[in-house]
């Protein structure tokens, strides 16, 4: 099975991520694109599967994520599909509304796999105002990782199920 994974990362966690779900899938044929760095993905069709992630800043996904589901919609809902966001909200109820927030509804239903996977405060990749703001926000002054590796290994374990 050809698989893709897309994912939109501005610090790198959500590949970071997405790098240990390709790592870990059954499939020797996985593709990575990252949006925010310039990669595109226009054939969609090349597929047998799709994985498509983002991290979740304040409560909203990325953008460029939430386009390209609308946009490839359709075909979307022909490839076995899994979903994931990466943040740092501890409240899980914020979690399930984030993931509504980024995914058309019909691919959340569709979806063989969806989670929250974590995500990390990296202090030093920020910008002064983020490390400003995260400071103030979250009282975080180092870095620090919240990856949620059992997730990571249940969304694997899903995605890899035959339906």
């Amino acid at each position: 099975m050809k698989t893709v994974i897309i994912f939109s990362s501005k610090h790198g966690t959500t590949a970071k991520v997405a790098q240990m779900l390709a790592e870990n899938l059954k499939q020797e044929n996985t593709t990575l694109y990252n949006l925010l760095r310039g990669h595109t993905c226009k054939q969609l069709n090349d597929y047998d599967a799709v994985i498509l992630g983002t991290a979740i800043y304040a409560g909203r996904p990325i953008r460029t994520i939430k386009k390209f589901a609308e946009k490839n919609l359709k075909i979307l809902q022909t490839k076995k599909l899994g979903l994931f966001i990466c943040g740092m909200d501890p409240n899980e109820d914020k979690h399930a509304e984030a993931m509504k927030a980024t995914y058309p509804q019909e691919l959340l239903e569709h979806a063989t796999a969806k989670y929250y996977l974590g995500g990390e405060f990296i202090i030093e990749d920020m910008s002064r105002l983020e490390r400003m703001i995260i400071k103030k926000v979250a009282r975080v002054q180092t870095s620090i990782s919240s990856l949620h590796h059992e997730n990571i290994r249940k969304f694997t374990e899903d995605f890899n199920e035959e339906k």
